[in-house]
């Protein structure tokens, strides 16, 4: 986006024709004009380079030439190459060194412009030696006399930062920051404020400290900076804890105003300030009046677009259940329109559930029957639940909801039908023995029942008021017929039924419940039935007045609290009011990892360090020489092993079938081959291998196969072939392109002649040499001079738990040639831990990797990285593969 406005492209469109296809030839006719003398030809060049850049070209090899054109003093080519550095500095490092002069040069230039131009690009090529000239013209700029340069370089600094904590502590960056704070101008207050926000999350440390003096500054501040700088100033407010009511009275009054603003962001922040300082106030006026005040600018946002709407009806979700008279006379607002996108009717359903009191229940019953009767099914079923979910709520609404529930029964719409009978059921169980006159009309509707929750509801009421349903055991036997292809669900529900039944009526239903416990305990494998099932037999066999006590007894009535949060949980969600966390409803560690620093984010911690050094000295112990205390006479307990896939049928290849893997064993590449004679009258004796050109440079050591004793028909037998890395044999992927796992493979049977062809996956993890380790400082070097797109990201999941242990995962690692570097927790982050390891081929290629944990859950995140871009793909799968194995 960037891009395409330097380039006008947002703009009428005057420059589209940088981004019309290059003739062949491009590069060179590029350089020459990068080369120009002439001013305009020069910039048009360099557009032509970032059209490209901006399309996905590869234009890195221009680099030295597109360098030479920063120094000029025509601001529109100076930004234009500054750009392209940002793109490819991490990809050339020492390239990006020569232009340090110009940079550090430009950060002195009369033009504020091209001062904070420069300070900007600095801080954005991530290039830790580029950081060592940033710190002196950043000091400056921290200072300067011009505003918009000292608002960039307060960006600056949190970017900075990012990369080396340290220094900017050592710098004093810090304190320059809290100074800014006290600026004249608002926007590098604004500025300030963000990038002291920015370092707090980063760092997990509270660096923002609001005193007294600072909060009236950025109160001042916030009538005048822009409305994204509101919201940085709002947010950091939202976060300081006022000394008394009286304080936190003067910040709302403040801060009220803004909720009269245009931008929706602007006015959430403001709502999350007011709702966090209204537990400060001791005044019952105030709070009445603020409780008024809120209500208008949160309908307003109603108005807006469907997504702005999703937006402000889940952060609504969670400010009426935290105060729910703030909204208690807008329920209509909620009311859905015939056009609303189906996201925003699911949840203004949920917020009139909430909302919903004795005084509007009619109005709210006439909408949800309305409701009923539309087209999309997921909504009809969401408003009949709700209707249910309105009676559980309120006792006195309650017959008027069974009501309507009724008429919508008779509609005799199957899937109204069932969603009726399951709320019913809710209902039954919050009101006992008051509106079960109804269960006739449900019975009448049995047929149209096909679906497992409807099934269970229903069988639910069946068995629970067996006394008062002339033919309860006959229904249930209906039920029975199906009993082995029912869900579990419904299985469960029809076995305590028939109990019921039988405790209640024991001469009608004796054969029955005996049927139901015999198809429970000795024909079903799902264990919670069997369970169950054996309960019930022994409670009823043993003692059948327990049995009733167990079974009869009198259940606890439910209240509705569907999607009701903990109220530790939703002072939490309250707090992150306009962010990730109001809209999926979980606070931000449940789905933010803040490892974001990658190998570097490790350095500093000392300890850390040291813990892993003693974790890496008792992993030596058991490596090395010690004792073999299982006596596995040298055997290792996590060697590889081969997975094994049928390559070729016995119709293809003169009657043999053949299994094929690759593993490596003793530093041995080797290609595992399983022959079963199927239908060949000739002995297997030998073969001869060859295979075609491959991306790994794969050879056999030796073309001959014997097999020894020879494969009579109907035998079996196992070879395993040496394979060695010939530079003759590699087929190098295409450009761009990711390296094929496929190896082919000819086989000659000597004993008939007859020659066969397959394919079959090379496991990459066969590659690993046991000398891919890394040092900790080679690893963190590594890590930072390979390109963040050159990243392969992914999660694995459904692990075995031995896949969740990072010990148990680090001896399965180092088995495979895997190694490891460190560990550590993340920080903010209960229960996760990130793990390092390295691996190198033998072929030469390094891959590096980061694998992220959570306790107790099946899965990690991985994180690779790699030069050898057309091979990250294949080293990520193995990776995967050995994780799952």
């Amino acid at each position: 986006k960037m891009a395409n406005k330097i380039l006008g492209k947002d703009a009428g469109g005057s420059d589209s024709r940088f981004f019309t296809t290059q003739t062949k030839g491009e590069m060179h006719e590029l350089r020459l004009e990068l080369h120009s003398t002439d001013r305009t030809t020069k910039v048009d060049a360099v557009k032509k380079v970032i059209a490209s850049m901006t399309v996905g070209k590869d234009v890195s090899m221009l680099f030295t030439d597109v360098l030479n054109c920063v120094q000029t003093g025509n601001i529109e080519l100076k930004k234009l190459v500054y750009l392209y550095l940002i793109n490819y500095a991490k990809s050339q490092p020492e390239l990006t060194l020569l232009a340090v002069n110009t940079f550090v040069k430009d950060a002195s230039d009369p033009n504020p412009l091209i001062r904070a131009l420069a300070v900007r690009t600095m801080g954005c090529i991530r290039v830790d030696r580029i950081t060592e000239y940033l710190c002196e013209p950043l000091s400056r700029a921290l200072r300067d006399e011009d505003p918009y340069v000292r608002k960039t370089a307060a960006v600056c600094v949190a970017k900075l930062y990012d990369i080396a904590p340290d220094l900017v502590q050592e710098r004093g960056f810090l304190d320059v920051l809290h100074d800014l704070i006290s600026d004249s101008n608002p926007s590098v207050v604004a500025n300030g404020v963000a990038a002291l926000s920015e370092i707090s999350e980063t760092s997990g440390r509270d660096v923002m400290k609001i005193s007294a003096g600072v909060l009236q500054k950025l109160l001042a501040a916030l009538n005048e900076c822009t409305e994204w700088g509101q919201v940085f100033i709002l947010d950091s407010l939202a976060k300081y804890t006022p000394a008394d009511g009286r304080e936190a009275e003067g910040i709302i009054e403040r801060v009220t105003p803004r909720l009269q603003h245009a931008n929706a962001a602007v006015v959430m922040s403001a709502v999350k300030v007011i709702l966090n300082y209204m537990d400060a106030l001791q005044n019952s006026d105030a709070i009445r009046n603020l409780t008024r005040k809120l209500a208008p600018p949160l309908v307003t946002l109603l108005n807006s677009e469907p997504e702005i709407q999703y937006v402000a009806l889940r952060n609504i979700n969670l400010i009426v259940q935290k105060r729910p008279n703030i909204l208690e006379n807008e329920i209509k607002v909620f009311f859905c329109k015939y056009n609303d996108p189906i996201y925003v009717k699911m949840e203004k359903l949920e917020i009139i559930i909430k909302l919903c009191a004795e005084k509007n229940i009619d109005q709210v019953l006439l909408e949800l029957k309305e409701y009923a009767t539309e087209v999309d099914v997921d909504f009809v079923r969401k408003a009949v639940s709700s209707i249910g979910r309105c009676a559980v709520k309120l006792e006195r609404a309650a017959e008027r909801c069974i009501g309507v529930l009724l008429e919508l029964i008779q509609t005799k719409v199957n899937y109204v039908v069932q969603e009726s009978v399951i709320v019913i059921k809710d209902i039954f169980r919050r009101y006992p023995n008051r509106y079960e006159s109804i269960i006739a009309t449900l019975c009448d509707n049995l047929d149209t029942l096909d679906e497992p929750l409807a099934k269970a509801s229903m069988i639910w009421i069946i068995g629970e008021y067996a006394e008062r349903i002339d033919n309860a055991d006959e229904l249930l036997d209906t039920f029975l017929e199906t009993f082995e292809e029912e869900d579990p669900a419904v299985q469960l529900q029809l076995l305590t039924a028939t109990v019921k039944c039988f405790l209640k009526a024991p001469e009608d239903t004796q054969d029955m419940v005996q049927r139901v416990l015999n198809m429970a305990t000795e024909e079903s494998d799902n264990p919670d039935l069997r369970d169950r099932g054996f309960i019930y037999w022994r409670l009823l066999s043993t003692d059948p007045e327990a049995a009733k006590m167990v079974v009869l007894g009198d259940k606890p009535v439910i209240e509705d609290d569907t999607f009701r949060l903990e109220p530790p949980l939703l002072n939490t969600l309250i707090g992150q009011i306009a962010t990730l966390s109001s809209v999926y409803h979980k606070p931000p560690e449940a789905f933010v990892v803040r490892g974001g620093k990658g190998a570097g984010a490790y350095e500093e911690e000392e300890e850390e360090e040291e813990e892993d050094e003693e974790y890496e000295d008792e992993n030596d112990v058991a490596a090395g020489g010690g004792a073999d205390l299982l006596d596995m006479g040298g055997l290792s307990v996590n060697e590889p092993k081969v997975q094994m896939t049928q390559v070729c049928t016995a119709d293809k290849s003169g009657g043999i079938d053949i299994h094929a893997g690759f593993r490596q064993a003793n530093n041995v590449i080797l290609m595992e081959l399983e022959f079963q004679n199927i239908s060949s009258s000739t002995p297997l004796s030998s073969f001869a291998i060859q295979l075609n050109k491959n991306s790994f440079g794969l050879s056999p050591a030796n073309q001959q196969i014997l097999c020894n004793p020879p494969v009579p028909a109907g035998g079996r037998g196992h070879n395993s072939v040496e394979l060695v890395v010939t530079p003759s044999m590699l087929a190098p992927a295409p450009s761009g392109q990711p390296a094929s796992s496929q190896v082919q493979v000819a086989i000659k049977n000597m004993a008939t002649g007859f020659v066969f062809y397959f394919a079959c996956n090379f496991n990459f993890a066969a590659l690993f040499s046991p000398d891919g380790a890394l040092d900790r400082s080679a690893f963190i070097e590594a890590w930072k001079s390979i390109d963040d797109r050159k990243e392969l990201y992914g999660t694995v999941s459904d692990l075995p738990p031995a896949s969740t242990d990072i010990d148990q995962v680090q001896a399965k690692f180092r088995a495979n040639n895997v190694f490891f570097i460190a560990r550590r927790p993340v920080p903010n982050a209960e229960g996760q831990e990130v793990v390092y390891f390295s691996m190198r081929t033998v072929t030469e290629q390094d891959f590096l990797l980061e694998l992220t944990f959570k306790q107790g859950v099946p899965a990690c995140k991985i994180c690779l990285k790699t030069e050898s871009a057309a091979y990250g793909l294949l080293a990520k799968t193995a990776l995967e593969n050995l994780l799952r194995a």
